[in-house]
C-alpha cells in the first residue's frame, strides 16, 4: 500500500510537484517564516468553521501527487475512515479539519506563496528552518537552493537549536499545519485534546515522522508525538480515493462534534 502513495516519480505529476518543491526550498528561509508569522497570525478574520470548509472546495493541493480533487474531499475521506474504525469523536473531527489552514489562500498572495496559484508557502512537506536541510526532504537536490544553507548560523546539523530541545521549540517551514495550530491555540472555544493538536501541527513534517531526521533535536516527549502522528498518518495518507461526498450531508453528523470541541461561534483567523 505504501508504494501506491507519495510516488513523486510519476510523469504526469512530476513537473508541477517538482516546481512546487523547488520554490518551497528556494524561499522558505528562517527570515521568511518569521515574516509570515507576523503577517498572517493576526486572529482578526472571524469565519464560521463550515464556511471555511466550503472554501476548500476551491483549492486543489498542488503538492499532492496522489489526489486532484478539491481539498475538502480529502478532509472528508480522512474523517470518514477514522469514523468507520470507531475512533474517538475528537479524532474524527481532527481528520475533518486537519488541512483547514489551507484557507490561507483567501488572504494570501503570490509573492508569499500563499495564494491559489502559488502554494509553496501553504502546502507540502515541511522541514525545520534554522538548521541544515536533511536528505529525507522530498527532492533533496533542491536543498542547496535554500539561501540559509549559505549562512553559518543555519547550515549546521543543529543550527540555532540546542540538542534535545524538542519539536515544540523548533521553527518549521511556514504552512497550513502551523497556521491552523496557532489559530486553534488562540481559539477560546477550543477543547480538542493535546493529541489532536499534535496531529494538526506535525502531520506534514515527513522528514521527521517518516524520514527519521532531526534525531539530535528530539526529546522524550517527541517519541509520544511520533506514535500519535504515525497513527493519524494512516488516515491522512492511505484514505485518498476518487470517492466524493456532499459536505451538506456530512455536516449532519459532524456539526454536534464540532460544537462540542470548538464551540458554535466563529473562529478568528
Amino acid at each position: 500500500m505504501a508504494n501506491t502513495f507519495r510516488n513523486y516519480d510519476q510523469s504526469d505529476v512530476t513537473i508541477a510537484v517538482r516546481n512546487h518543491y523547488r520554490k518551497m526550498r528556494q524561499n522558505q528561509t528562517f527570515e521568511y517564516v518569521h515574516r509570515m508569522q507576523q503577517k498572517y497570525l493576526t486572529y482578526d478574520k472571524p469565519m464560521d468553521l463550515w464556511d471555511a470548509m466550503e472554501h476548500l472546495n476551491d483549492l486543489i493541493d498542488v503538492s499532492d501527487p496522489d489526489l486532484d480533487l478539491p481539498n475538502v474531499q480529502h478532509l472528508i475521506q480522512s474523517a470518514e475512515a477514522i469514523r468507520a474504525d470507531g475512533r474517538p469523536d475528537w479524532m474524527q473531527l481532527t481528520g475533518l479539519i486537519h488541512d483547514l489552514g489551507k484557507i490561507l489562500f483567501l488572504w494570501g498572495s503570490d509573492a508569499d506563496g500563499t495564494s491559489q496559484e502559488e502554494q509553496w508557502g501553504t502546502v507540502g512537506d515541511v522541514f525545520v528552518v534554522g538548521c541544515a536541510l536533511p536528505d529525507s526532504c522530498v527532492y533533496p537536490e533542491f536543498n542547496k537552493l535554500n539561501p540559509d544553507m549559505n549562512d553559518e548560523r543555519y547550515r549546521s546539523e543543529m543550527g540555532i537549536y540546542q540538542a534535545g530541545c524538542g519539536l515544540d521549540e523548533l521553527t518549521l517551514a511556514w504552512g497550513h499545519d502551523e497556521y491552523l495550530f496557532q489559530v486553534l491555540n488562540k481559539h477560546v472555544g477550543n477543547k480538542l485534546p493535546e493529541e489532536a493538536m499534535v496531529m494538526i501541527r506535525y502531520h506534514s513534517f515527513y522528514p521527521w515522522h517518516t524520514g527519521g531526521s532531526y534525531t539530535k533535536l528530539l526529546n522524550e516527549k517527541d517519541q509520544r508525538y511520533l506514535e500519535i502522528i504515525r497513527d493519524f498518518n494512516k488516515y491522512d495518507l492511505y484514505t485518498k480515493s476518487s470517492k466524493t461526498y456532499d459536505l451538506e450531508e456530512i455536516k449532519k453528523y459532524y456539526r454536534p462534534i464540532a460544537d462540542k470541541y470548538l464551540g458554535d461561534g466563529p473562529i478568528y483567523w
